[in-house]
């Protein structure tokens, strides 16, 4: 088919990880897997966390968001990419990529926001324990989720008003899973300069300014637990940032890896594989980061599946 500019903008097609067609099983049953164990795991930490009265904290509130968030981020990637592989169609609408570019952004910014949110209660935590209870209060908190998912929305909502003015070319093929923007745009035949100028201009404020202010978050808290005299009580310190600075390392090193992926030309297959670890690793492997060594997650959950089983 000659390419040309097209009037009714047909379906998109999606390659996915891989189009060796006896590999498609073998993906098909990963990713469900994976996909089954993201949703599990953090609707368990959610149901542990709303059922135990002492886990109603502004850190436990902050994990709950950042979990209902992971599995929504993932529910709009994966369940395409499974229903593609078991129907053997590679198709996604137009009015569908658009969705999912903005649910794919809008998650994935959340995500960002949470982090940055959940290091700053740890930095209240740490430096300014004794009024850590005034300054965390509930209004607070309930403030700091709205603001994350207002900015969010906005950024999406923008990211997709100037898609929306762009126009395709006969070749619509996407070297991936789902509808990444920067492919997208990269698949139009009018100018996309503008759209270009918006993402860099997006990602280096929307990212590096929750990632600067995360660093400052660990840079005063470095600085308060080496004040501690008592080897225990920096232990206990650094303990209850463990499993942030892990999720936020994946998080960021993956998110990253897709963005300077997508500046180098033809380097779809590292965009795919980045973009594996953060919307689909990560997600899965937070619920495990967070209780394995929290002893408070563990309790809620064992009370939780006693309960359950009880009435079972």
């Amino acid at each position: 088919m000659e390419p040309g500019n097209l009037t009714g903008v047909p379906d998109f097609l999606l390659l996915g990880i891989s189009e060796e067609p006896e590999l498609q099983p073998l993906i098909f049953g990963l990713f469900g897997s994976m996909y089954l164990v993201t949703v599990l795991g953090n609707l368990l930490i959610i149901l542990a966390i709303s059922s135990d009265p002492h886990l109603h904290t502004p850190m436990y509130f902050f994990l709950s968001n950042l979990s209902f968030v992971d599995i929504c981020f993932t529910s709009t990637t994966i369940p395409k990419m499974l229903v593609n592989i078991q129907t053997h169609s590679k198709a996604i609408s137009y009015g569908k990529c658009i969705s999912q570019i903005y649910f794919s952004t809008h998650f994935a910014g959340l995500d960002n926001f949470l982090l940055t949110a959940m290091a700053y209660d740890r930095f209240v935590a740490i430096c300014h324990p004794l009024h850590y209870s005034v300054i965390m209060n509930c209004w607070l908190c309930g403030l700091l989720v709205a603001v994350c998912w207002a900015i969010s929305a906005l950024h999406s909502l923008l990211e997709i008003l100037m898609a929306l003015q762009l126009s395709f070319c006969a070749n619509l093929e996407i070297p991936h899973f789902f509808c990444e923007l920067n492919l997208v745009v990269q698949l139009a035949c009018s100018d996309t300069f503008l759209n270009n100028l918006v993402m860099y201009v997006v990602t280096v404020v929307l990212g590096g300014g929750p990632l600067a202010a995360i660093f400052y978050s660990y840079t005063k808290i470095v600085s308060s637990v080496r004040k501690l005299s008592s080897a225990r009580g920096k232990y206990k310190a650094f303990s209850t940032c463990t499993s942030h600075l892990s999720v936020v390392s994946m998080f960021y090193c993956s998110a990253i890896s897709v963005y300077l992926s997508s500046a180098v030309p033809h380097s779809s297959h590292s965009i795919v594989i980045a973009s594996v670890m953060y919307t689909v690793v990560t997600p899965m492997l937070n619920p495990f980061i967070y209780s394995l060594r929290n002893k408070d997650i563990e309790r809620a959950i064992k009370i939780l599946l006693g309960k359950v089983t009880a009435r079972g």
